[in-house]
């Protein structure tokens, strides 16, 4: 089976967006060559910084004959009816169709229409400038003289060079030559721009992969990293430290070079008096490079690790003379911020109104941040205020909460104060990513309660899923007040989430406070704390979508969960014990017979057959219904003390005792009896039982 090959090399193409390219190319050529009728064996993408490029292997060589018989009109039918039959058949006359009988509908037309297959070669050079053309690039540029021109190509960086090669695996193979802009492809393409520029001449992907090696270019980006991964930690490993990872670095350097040669810098011991995170984000953020810390400790070395695209004549000792002097100019930057931060404000005058409404003291350099935040009225969001407006709204959450989790009201009222003061420091004006980190260095460098510091930093946290949750109870409360100011805040103005759009990570907010109540045992009532049903509802569907992720069945979450259930701690644990039970057998053959008993119930409720309002004793006339009511008195009451002590395992474990009178009451007994006030009774007796489970779970809802 003859194999595709097709490379798109361009000028260098922003890492970020290399991967998704190039799985991009791979769906929109194979998705339009299927389309086209051929099919194939297996496809690959690869990227470089400079190069898309694609191997299907196992195409076939041409898309099958396809014959279509499409029925027309009666023979007898108008005029206008058997033009439109023609139109849309392509028939240049009616004697080209078929005349078919039918016993029941009578004579009717046929065309038989017969498409035959098409070369490979042919389909891919019509396909191709197409999905060039319209390739969903996140942003793309015009080049060259041809740019002014209507419908100039567009790429992502100026396109350069087109291969597309088709043939069998070990045969020649031939070159598709489809145009673009002027760009004719062919069977050339270019190595390392600077170590093999000349052209290379190709045929199919393996002398193509193997070539670019020997041109210095590694085509497989995994296999890149993995260069760039031993390479860095066998460096480190040499000079007595080891590589501090990082796996998103290790993704945007591996789409900045095409031949990884690894390297390692170094700068004053000095500068590691400033914190590892902005080292670490500093030499990360402006150089691309990797820093290490001494074998078992935390703190960072003086050493950092390059990766250049240049297999230098010096061994690297100019590229790692040059990446020195400019990660010593940046770490100069951050060891002035550092020491600014901790320094005065030089406008303390101005902030003494903002100091007395939070209560702050000026003596300490956070204290001045927060004032000076409120002082310059630094925006929030246009319809919700300002950063101090939020805090005085987090300030007096915490207060309530405060009571429910147990925190320390000082402590936490301190930490909502400072929780948002880092925002006006130079460190997080640099690297927005550190807010809450630094609050909390700069806190306990100004002497601040550890609980108090450590809440400045995790208040932001859960931040997704596999974040971890705040443990001091002073954090919790605090984070809990700041994802709920966020939603209500929200809510109020109507800005909620809307299909895949959630600008303001309201869902991830949510599902923080889901998280934060579950993983920590608190109880809140967020219906009576947010004054929001549809809040509330929104709460809910997080909370399906954290209990699904840990396991939990869905139809058992619908069971428990009412509109009206605002304390989700309880949800969960409704859940566990109902998993636990319906698991059991005791749980499966009682759910049998619950379930019979209610749908059996609905469907005289909705016929309108009167069923008494209560169970009368004296109406029995058989042994299984007295057992199967004395069961139930007994059970519901079990169930309803052990409910009202939060104990929904006993709950469970009552209502297991239902499990034979209920299935000796559907052998013994014919629920519909003749006599009107027999079936009312024992109608009756249904709804006890769906009472009687319901005080636990709604076990329509489940399946099974």
């Amino acid at each position: 089976m003859p194999n595709l090959l097709l490379e798109l090399r361009s000028e260098e193409i922003p890492a970020r967006m290399q991967r998704k390219a190039a799985g991009d190319l791979k769906k929109l050529v194979t998705d339009a060559l299927v389309e086209a009728g051929l099919s194939y064996e297996g496809a690959r993408e690869y990227w470089t910084p400079r190069r898309l490029a694609l191997d299907i292997h196992g195409l076939t060589a041409r898309s099958a004959d396809v014959r279509e018989e499409r029925k027309g009109p009666r023979t007898d039918a108008n005029e206008k009816a058997i033009e439109g039959f023609l139109r849309g058949a392509g028939l240049s006359s009616i004697s080209e169709a078929q005349v078919v009988s039918d016993p029941k509908k009578g004579d009717f037309y046929v065309a038989v229409i017969s498409k035959p297959g098409r070369a490979t070669e042919e389909i891919v050079a019509e396909v191709m400038p197409g999905i060039i053309r319209d390739f969903p690039w996140p942003k793309s540029m015009r080049w060259g003289k041809a740019s002014s021109a209507p419908g100039a190509l567009r790429w992502v960086r100026p396109l350069q060079s087109i291969v597309c090669t088709f043939g069998p695996e070990h045969e020649e193979t031939t070159v598709i030559p489809f145009e673009i802009d002027g760009i004719t492809a062919s069977n050339i393409t270019y190595g390392h721009r600077f170590h093999a520029p000349e052209a290379i001449m190709v045929r199919r992907f393996d002398d193509y992969a193997a070539s670019l090696e020997r041109a210095k270019v590694i085509l497989d980006a995994e296999r890149r990293k993995d260069i760039i991964l031993h390479d860095a930690r066998d460096i480190a490993f040499a000079n007595g430290l080891e590589l501090v990872e990082d796996e998103g670095l290790l993704e945007e350097v591996s789409g900045l070079v095409e031949w990884p040669q690894v390297l390692m810098g170094s700068f004053e011991e000095d500068y590691l008096s400033i914190p590892s995170e902005i080292i670490r984000l500093t030499i990360k953020t402006n150089q691309k490079c990797f820093v290490t810390r001494k074998q078992g400790e935390d703190t960072l070395s003086n050493r950092f690790i390059l990766v250049s695209n240049i297999e230098a004549h010096d061994g690297g000792k100019e590229i790692v003379h040059g990446n020195g002097k400019v990660v010593r100019a940046r770490l100069s930057d951050a060891l002035h911020f550092w020491k600014r931060d901790q320094g005065n404000l030089p406008d303390l005058e101005t902030l003494a109104a903002s100091a007395a409404k939070f209560g702050l003291d000026l003596q300490k350099p956070l204290d001045q941040r927060m004032a000076k935040l409120d002082a310059l009225d630094v925006t929030f969001h246009a319809k919700l205020g300002t950063q101090g407006a939020r805090v005085a709204r987090i300030r007096a959450l915490t207060r309530g909460l405060a009571a429910v989790t147990g925190a320390d009201a000082a402590l936490t009222d301190r930490a909502a104060v400072l929780a948002k003061a880092d925002l006006r420091t130079e460190a997080v004006g640099e690297f927005p990513e550190l807010q809450g980190l630094m609050g909390r260095k700069y806190a306990a460098l100004q002497g601040e309660n550890a609980s108090v510091a450590a809440a400045i930093e995790d208040h932001y946290k859960p931040q997704g899923p596999s974040d971890r949750v705040p443990e001091d109870k002073v954090a919790i409360t605090l984070a809990l007040a700041d994802k709920l100011d966020t939603l209500t805040g929200f809510w109020a103005i109507d800005e909620k989430p809307t299909g895949s759009k959630d600008p303001f990570a309201l869902r991830r907010a949510a599902l923080g406070v889901v998280r934060i109540l579950l993983e920590r045992g608190i109880r809140l009532p967020l219906l009576a704390t947010t004054r929001d049903g549809d809040l509330l509802s929104f709460f809910h569907d997080r909370l399906k979508v954290y209990l699904r992720d840990q396991g939990a069945r869905h139809d058992l979450i619908d069971a428990v969960l009412t509109p009206e259930a605002d304390d989700l701690l309880m949800v969960a644990r409704r859940v566990e014990a109902l998993t636990a039970f319906i698991t059991s057998e005791d749980g499966k053959n009682l759910l049998a017979g619950t379930k019979r008993a209610t749908q059996l119930l609905a469907t005289e409720e909705k016929k309108g057959t009167v069923i008494a309002d209560g169970v009368s004793p004296a109406l029995f006339k058989l042994d299984a219904e007295k057992e199967l009511f004395a069961a139930i008195s007994s059970a519901s009451k079990d169930a309803a003390n052990a409910v009202a002590g939060e104990d929904f395992r006993s709950a469970m474990e009552a209502l297991s005792k239902l499990r034979g009178p209920v299935d000796r009451f559907f052998e013994d007994v014919l629920v519909n009896d003749e006599d009107a006030a027999i079936r009312a009774n024992r109608l009756a007796l249904l709804r006890l039982i769906r009472d009687a489970t319901g005080t636990v779970a709604d076990f329509s809802k489940i399946s099974g």
